[in-house]
């Protein structure tokens, strides 16, 4: 694809999902491998999530996100659609890993074209496990560019066996928990090391008191600007 193509490239709405399971005595993450053939990432490894789909906006919840987050996922956006990424985001985490951020209750529409599995079970999705900590836009010059909303969660709130990834699809390889100190060894994503470092300092910290890091590469001021509620 030439230059002159790729600067036009479209920013999709993403969520992505970073799972923290205590170990012994350390935080570990669950990260995958995505293929060689690959677009966009190609052989790097990553947390699960995925692209935003109209429909992850029709989903019924069992819990919602927080007032809060819903507010700062609105900030810089020509839309509204912060359940719908907390639906996305469960979707890609149930997809590329089989593991379930969900709790019983029956549906009170019919099923949604992506989300049949929980519709015939009568699975909804628990968004209130979700904590809004990251933002970053693909810079400009890349096969695939995504407006990707970053969510912590404590892997306490799956509903599955964490070491089971049976029900994966194939997108994500070589599914592991690993340390975030072990994970730096891995072929990585420049932005996934700034959110591991970010998680660092969320565990250690707790909510960043500068608001949540927005990284958009290219901007006229700086790299890093922050998303606070007044």
């Amino acid at each position: 694809m030439s230059r002159e193509k790729l600067d036009y490239i479209p920013v999709k709405d993403a969520a992505t999902v970073v799972l923290i399971r205590k170990m012994a005595s350390q935080h570990n993450v669950l990260m995958g491998q995505r293929g060689k053939e690959a677009v966009f990432m190609p052989s790097k490894f990553v947390f699960p999530g995925g692209a935003y789909e109209e429909n992850d906006s029709k989903v019924p919840f069992f819990s919602t996100l927080s007032t809060h987050d819903e507010a700062l996922l609105t900030l810089e956006s020509k839309r509204n659609i912060s359940l719908g990424l907390a639906a996305t985001v469960i979707r890609e985490l149930w997809e590329e890993t089989g593991l379930k951020l969900v709790k019983p209750l029956k549906w009170n529409v019919k099923a949604i074209d992506g989300w049949e599995f929980f519709h015939k079970r009568g699975l909804c999705p628990n968004a209130s496990k979700l904590t809004f900590f990251f933002r970053a836009i693909t810079p400009v010059g890349r096969p695939r560019r995504f407006d990707a909303r970053f969510f912590l969660c404590d892997a306490k709130a799956i509903v599955d066996d964490l070491d089971d990834f049976s029900g994966a699809s194939s997108e994500l390889s070589h599914l592991q928990w690993i340390s975030i100190e072990e994970s730096r060894g891995l072929d990585l994503p420049i932005i996934t090391r700034i959110v591991l470092q970010e998680v660092s300092r969320f565990l250690k910290e707790g909510v960043n008191a500068n608001g949540v890091p927005f990284y958009n590469e290219g901007s006229s001021t700086s790299n890093f600007s922050h998303l606070t509620i007044d």
